[in-house]
């Protein structure tokens, strides 16, 4: 039986329960990788700074899953004596494990800490989130590092446990927990959508949220709203997923390019990001599969363009979106598609962004387009580079064009798409603003 809907809702009603912890000297610590979607929620309804807290499990050699110690960043060390004795655990054998665990865990560290150093827990309570708990041995050695790098006060909050974990967890000083079913079949069950997090959602999320002026609470934020569309156009109903925040501040139309489509995992995590900036997306193919398999059709600029006004118009006429502010996100030819709309001031585009995109495809309308424009490429993609560089003497909306150090055409380089989809956040973020409006063009070399 599911309880909540995706870690994003699960962490908006933890955060809920976590209320009587406001105006305490909180740090959140998400457990990675499932965990910090959680507690990221639960870090913005306290007004909380976010971290991630990484441990690595000390198993014993015959039985990996049960816990002898654990091991966390700047050489924090617990091991469980008593454990080791009973288990016959050599010297030898405990410096192997632990070795091999703290290579894993070093690596890990360097990647989330290169840009978020580690927040002190001496004297504050440390509030550690994960997604769920079902043997508690990963909570408990999170626990137990959490003690050892000084806090004063470890309180552990998850969705979902077992009554087993629940029982065993004497490590923290105070368990919250929404629900213990039973039977306990694992802790995926209790979800609609238990995707698997990628190291680039963590580093995005702390990202996110070390963006966030401090000590400012926000309120738990109100449910989101999910619905397949069938969009009618001429010539070919287009399939769509609109997405749309409580409260939304504004509505993304995805333009994807050749080889993709609705469903791309790319444009889905840069979607994500938006979603947590209170940003609508409508995520829609252009083409329909044997459309696609002309591939004139994926460089027919007008015809796409053509399909994503007809998609803004039927976008606006639905109530729920009405005074919404409306944006595009455009990749590769579909950055092209959006551009080319986006001239027709009928549509009232108030912001662009073009990831990786072919702006010479549009390139006689440029000069019409209004809308604040942000051209991203990589890079390493100097072919795209030019004609982006190009498109700029063309335009004369306000636009910066941002190279993705490392990059190349798709962005698949580690870490590379999430500074994408943070600079989109952010540029949707300013100008999708009700108060927000086209001033003197600029451009970023």
């Amino acid at each position: 039986m599911t309880m909540f809907t995706d870690r994003t809702d699960a962490g908006r009603r933890l955060a809920q329960r976590m209320k009587p912890h406001r105006g305490e000297d909180v740090v959140v610590l998400g457990l990675p990788r499932g965990g910090v979607v959680v507690a990221y929620e639960v870090a913005h309804a306290l007004g909380a700074p976010l971290d991630v807290i990484v441990v690595r499990k000390l198993g014993v050699p015959y039985q990996p899953e049960v816990a002898m110690g654990a091991i966390g960043e700047d050489g924090v060390r617990v091991i469980d004596h008593d454990t080791v004795a009973h288990a016959g655990v050599t010297d030898s054998e405990l410096e192997t494990i632990e070795r091999r665990e703290r290579t894993l865990l070093d690596a890990r560290v360097q990647h989330y800490r290169k840009d978020h150093p580690r927040i002190d827990l001496t004297g504050r309570v440390a509030l550690i989130v994960d997604d769920g708990m079902a043997t508690g041995a990963t909570a408990r050695a999170a626990c137990q590092v959490a003690r050892g790098l000084g806090a004063a006060q470890v309180v552990l909050a998850v969705p979902v446990a077992s009554c087993g974990a629940i029982r065993s967890m004497t490590d923290a000083d105070e368990v919250v927990c929404l629900a213990a079913p039973h039977p306990f079949i694992a802790v995926g069950a209790s979800y609609d959508d238990f995707t698997a997090t990628t190291d680039e959602d963590v580093v995005v999320l702390l990202d996110l949220a070390a963006r966030r002026e401090p000590e400012q609470p926000g309120p738990v934020a109100q449910r989101s709203t999910d619905t397949e569309v069938l969009i009618p156009v001429p010539g070919h109903p287009l399939h769509g997923d609109l997405h749309l925040p409580g409260s939304a501040r504004g509505v993304v139309l995805f333009a994807h390019g050749s080889g993709s489509s609705r469903h791309s995992p790319r444009n889905h995590f840069v979607a994500s990001v938006l979603h947590r900036a209170g940003v609508g997306t409508l995520l829609m193919d252009l083409l329909s599969t044997d459309e696609e398999l002309d591939r004139s059709n994926v460089f027919d600029v007008v015809l796409l363009a053509n399909r994503l006004a007809a998609a803004t118009r039927w976008l606006r006429g639905r109530p729920e979106v009405h005074g919404i502010p409306i944006g595009y996100f455009g990749a590769s030819t579909g950055a092209a598609a959006a551009l080319w709309a986006a001239s027709d001031p009928t549509l009232e585009v108030r912001a662009i962004v073009s990831r990786g995109g072919r702006p010479d495809l549009a390139a006689s309308r440029l000069a019409g387009v209004t809308a604040p424009t942000l051209l991203i490429v990589g890079a390493a993609d100097t072919e795209v580079i030019g004609v982006n560089r190009e498109a700029q003497e063309h335009l004369r909306c306000p636009n910066e064009l941002v190279l993705v150090p490392g990059a190349t055409h798709l962005f698949e380089e580690p870490g590379t798409l999430a500074k994408v989809a943070l600079l989109a956040s952010d540029w949707f973020t300013a100008h999708l603003a009700p108060d927000s409006a086209p001033s003197h063009a600029s451009r970023q070399p």
